[in-house]
């Protein structure tokens, strides 16, 4: 692939309820917009397209055309190309790779790529319901009080099936997340004080969702956006002679992965005699880490993964290809996947601590990536992976749509 650079990224504080302080989607776009340009030490006038990701905008305010709200972040956007891109959770990672496309075909040299989402303006129920669009409808979602904690216990069933299931070690992923969430200033629960028991079946405290799926199995319900400024090869060599920066020194994608799966949980369970629950998921890894030329997973420094359930980022571990398909477990007991790990997994907090604004998770992933191999993670740095390589696993609906990225230094 042409080399596609990243000059700087953007996050905002994922606590925050912008109904409550009276803003919504047009504020949080400019603030994430404008943040990553400013970190990218280039000018609004400077961008010469952008792509906007978001899921469910139109059911929680009632606005859509995005693409045409980013323009409204600075007059220096009047007559900028923009686009608006949906895939569910992975929304945000199909606006990075609209952006990518676009300077690989030399279309443009600079591009602005911004993930929004916003879900605490609305009751939590209603929220629930309208991200069961993401789902196939009616058929898993008709008569469902809570369809996605329905489905990924469905996918711990199969584990537990398939392979043998300990909760111990489901719990032990989720306290992680929490626990690195704690050194994020921009996670939505960095202040959240939580016991043995809210990780136990205390039904107080850790409440049973439904089926497998406790309390704080779950992700988060989040307002957040994130933006990113990618640059061509020309572009980026022009921006590191100015600040002085060598151009092997300046982020890049290294690598990408993108493939979809049918709609239903239980069409993509049943399909295939895989070993992998997911196989296209663990071929959409590949696919990213054999353009980025690494010739397995250990070549990573660390991992942000999409944790929207404790299962889930089980799942990620024997997919990436860290453990055999079904031994994930041996990744959690041998501290591998742990702060301090071989291969340290969302050292940010992931979807679980760190928070998840459906639209923007794809491009906050890529943020933290960013972040991780410029060395400004702040208290979340994994020391290895300053100047090393990041992997992004992305994921929209019951694993649905599927996005990777591998970032990193040439």
């Amino acid at each position: 692939m042409a080399p596609i650079f990243i000059l700087g990224g953007y996050q905002t504080d994922f606590a925050r309820k912008w109904a409550a302080e009276g803003r919504g989607l047009e504020e949080m776009i400019r603030e994430a917009a404008l943040g990553a340009i400013d970190a990218a030490r280039v000018e609004p006038g400077d961008i010469e397209v952008a792509h906007v990701g978001n899921f469910i905008g139109e059911l929680t305010t009632g606005q859509g055309h995005l693409g045409g709200l980013l323009v409204e972040a600075s007059p220096a956007f009047v007559g900028l190309p923009t686009a608006r891109h949906e895939a569910a959770c992975a929304s945000g990672s199909i606006a990075a790779l609209a952006a990518s496309a676009d300077i690989e075909s030399e279309r443009y040299g600079l591009a602005c790529v911004v993930g929004v989402e916003l879900m605490r303006n609305i009751p939590g129920a209603e929220v629930a319901r309208h991200l069961g669009a993401a789902a196939r409808v009616p058929l898993e979602t008709e008569g469902v009080l809570h369809p996605w904690p329905a489905l990924f216990s469905r996918v711990a069933d199969v584990y537990a099936e398939r392979f043998g299931l300990d909760r111990r070690h489901l719990v032990a992923l989720a306290r992680a997340n929490f626990t690195n969430a704690r050194r994020n200033p921009l996670a939505q629960t960095r202040r959240w004080t939580l016991d043995d028991d809210s990780f136990a079946e205390h039904d107080e405290k850790n409440p049973l969702v439904v089926g497998r799926v406790r309390r704080h199995d779950c992700s988060q319900i989040t307002d957040g956006a994130a933006a990113l400024v990618l640059a061509s090869a020309n572009v980026a060599a022009r921006w590191a002679r100015h600040h002085g920066v060598p151009l092997p020194r300046v982020p890049r994608l290294l690598g990408w992965g993108h493939r979809t799966a049918r709609m239903s949980l239980e069409d993509k369970l049943t399909a295939g005699k895989s070993a992998y629950v997911f196989p296209h998921v663990h071929g959409v890894v590949n696919d990213a880490l054999s353009r980025a030329e690494l010739n397995d997973i250990y070549e990573i420094d660390a991992a942000e993964v999409h944790d929207c359930f404790s299962i889930t980022h089980y799942m990620a571990i024997d997919h990436l290809g860290i453990t055999p398909p079904g031994e994930s477990w041996r990744a959690v007991e041998d501290g591998t996947v742990l702060r301090g790990g071989a291969l340290p997994i969302n050292p940010s907090g992931g979807l679980i601590g760190g928070g998840h604004p459906v639209g923007a998770t794809g491009v906050r992933m890529l943020v933290d990536a960013w972040k991780q191999v410029t060395g400004r993670a702040g208290d979340c740095q994994v020391e290895k992976a300053d100047r090393g390589r990041v992997l992004t696993l992305n994921l929209g609906g019951s694993a649905t749509t599927a996005v990777s990225f591998v970032v990193g230094a040439q």
